[in-house]
């Protein structure tokens, strides 16, 4: 599959099955991650991991947060909660560097870190797995970037759900570029 194919097949997988992801195809995930541009090289993107039991932490942290922000709500609220990281085998979850050099911004390592997730998206699809970024209040909450070893300052943007899809969805017109775009010639 050519990489223009992959752009405008790719998709954002629903459902997943439980069949966990091997180690070699994560790896190779991670390393069409790391060829992203990132300005002055500094390589400002973080990843963490998770399968198996860590999944299962993730949710219990992401339900004690849900829980401190809404103190009065149901149990079957905070299991709703526990269970969102289990919708996939693999999450990898996607920080960002903060600059500590004057020169480089916080936005271009923010982009940086978004182009990652981009090749990590379309690495996806060509090896034939289905992924779905998330983010929500979690991405954002002190006790998740502590869990997952971010500092509470530090951005997280994205979580990365990869797994086998359950179904593949029927191919679906995009909308284009045209009302986006300005063309300025000479």
């Amino acid at each position: 599959m050519n990489i223009i194919d992959t752009i405008h097949q790719r998709y954002s997988a629903g459902k997943m099955k439980p069949e966990p992801v091997s180690r070699e195809l994560i790896e190779k995930l991670l390393d069409a991650a790391v060829q992203a541009p990132n300005h002055y090289k500094v390589r400002p993107w973080r990843f963490v991991v998770l399968t198996g039991n860590g999944l299962n932490q993730l949710g219990d942290v992401m339900a004690e947060s849900l829980r401190a922000r809404f103190p009065d709500l149901k149990a079957e609220a905070l299991n709703k909660e526990r269970a969102k990281p289990l919708r996939a085998p693999l999450i990898i979850a996607v920080g960002v560097d903060k600059p500590t050099e004057s020169k480089v911004l916080e936005i271009e390592n923010i982009c940086a870190a978004a182009a990652a997730c981009q090749n990590i998206l379309l690495a996806a699809h060509s090896l034939g797995l289905g992924a779905h970024w998330r983010t929500g209040d979690a991405a954002r909450d002190v006790r998740v970037k502590k869990f997952l070893s971010f500092a509470e300052d530090q951005h997280l943007i994205a979580f990365l759900y990869i797994g086998y899809p359950e179904v593949m969805p029927e191919p679906q017109d995009r909308v284009g570029f045209e009302d986006r775009t300005v063309w300025m010639e000479k």
